[in-house]
């Protein structure tokens, strides 16, 4: 398979890691993963007693552990062990696409139609505080996704690069 290719899928494949994610975490209902709404609606359904402060902090530490740590484990397994990338250039550019696919994928799917457009994630007794993630949240996920991810991607490269050769 051709290096562009590769990456493409590389990036496919951590679209499924967030999806994955996203439908294990809200199984049992879209409160187990309020971390990602807003202050409001995080203290609106403890104030209704749907889940406690603790619980959410624990959901978001479980969430980081399962499903973002494996997502840059992926992305750096594949670019230094599959693609074999090696020095700073090469594989800051792979692990800025791949990640580059996913955030794309993340904000337009999950984040602006899934959870913005459809029920899946609505939690009773907060609609009226919907969007659940408006247009300051969406551009600071945009920020990140553009040039959060870039910046992680060159920390890795960096790091690597004195770790393989």
């Amino acid at each position: 398979m051709k290096k562009g290719m590769l990456i493409i899928f590389e990036g496919l494949v951590c679209c499924l890691v967030v999806l994955l994610s996203c439908v294990i975490g809200i199984a049992n209902g879209p409160v187990n993963m309020v971390f990602f709404y807003d202050k409001q609606v995080q203290d609106r359904v403890v104030e209704n007693g749907l889940i406690s402060k603790e619980k959410i902090r624990q959901n978001y530490n479980r969430f980081k552990l399962f499903g973002i740590l494996p997502y840059f484990v992926f992305v750096v397994a594949s670019v230094y062990g599959l693609n074999k990338a090696r020095g700073f250039l090469e594989p800051f550019l792979q692990m800025s696409a791949v990640l580059l696919i996913e955030g794309v994928f993340d904000r337009i799917f999950i984040d602006w139609w899934w959870v913005n457009h459809t029920r899946a994630w609505n939690i009773p007794d907060t609609e009226d505080l919907k969007p659940y993630i408006d247009k300051k949240t969406m551009t600071g996920k945009w920020i990140g996704t553009l040039i959060g991810f870039s910046l992680i991607a060159a920390i890795i490269a960096g790091i690597m690069k004195f770790i393989i050769k």
